[in-house]
């Protein structure tokens, strides 16, 4: 027979399991290229946790004036953008101290490889993130595979496009869950035609070229989906 004793839980075992349930989890939207629905998706899974009765925080959401897009931000609680100064230059940014104060069950962080402005507390939004993550906040965010770092090189040479902002391998490995979301070339070049991709600095030819080269990257986004699966 087993003492009460020796059924008794490993005080050093409990702290580890502690220690390890204490990271929130990150679940990444992954696109092949942009006008897919990454934040049309997250917002949809936004609601839906809030319908369980999750506290649930849009921490920056771009919609680019998409409709559909602003529309599913009804309903939910909007965090206030900081300004962040250095000298003469003034910039609205990503508020990752009010989120920690706030302390959401999860917390919608959109564009995954913006780069924060001069005088945030970390160069790279997907390091903002990490703090997050550390204290217990899970975390919704999305980006296109051209952004992830070992990557940048393949997809510039077939899109023609060089790709400044990147994700470490690391990050994108480290999520506890990927989900791709997709769509076929016909129907981004209809999204395009309706004005629903928004893609600063490019021209239509341009915009065509991006969505008939995305069938080719559309098998490497399936490839990094499978590879965190």
């Amino acid at each position: 027979m087993h003492s009460d004793e020796d059924r008794r839980p490993d005080p050093d075992s409990l702290l580890k399991v502690g220690q390890q349930r204490i990271r929130g989890r990150l679940k990444l939207f992954l696109g092949a290229a942009p006008g897919v629905g990454k934040t049309y998706a997250m917002l949809t899974e936004a609601h839906e946790k809030r319908r369980e009765g999750l506290d649930v925080l849009i921490g920056w959401v771009d919609t680019h004036g998409r409709r559909d897009t602003e529309a599913l931000l009804n309903g939910l609680d909007v965090l206030a953008r900081a300004n962040v100064r250095r000298g003469a230059f003034l910039a609205e940014a990503f508020d990752i101290d009010a989120v920690i104060r706030r302390r959401p069950a999860l917390v919608v962080i959109d564009e995954l490889p913006h780069s924060n402005p001069p005088g945030s507390r970390h160069p790279k939004r997907w390091q903002d993130i990490e703090d997050i993550l550390d204290v217990g906040i899970d975390v919704y965010s999305a980006m296109n595979i051209q952004h992830l770092e070992s990557l940048n090189d393949m997809v510039g040479a077939m899109t023609g496009v060089a790709v400044k902002e990147t994700i470490p391998d690391r990050f994108f490995d480290e999520a506890d869950e990927v989900r791709l979301v997709d769509l076929p070339p016909d129907d981004l070049l209809r999204r395009l035609e309706a004005g629903k991709i928004y893609l600063p600095g490019r021209d239509g030819h341009d915009e065509r070229q991006l969505c008939s080269r995305s069938v080719r990257l559309c098998a490497g986004a399936q490839s990094l989906h499978d590879r965190n699966c």
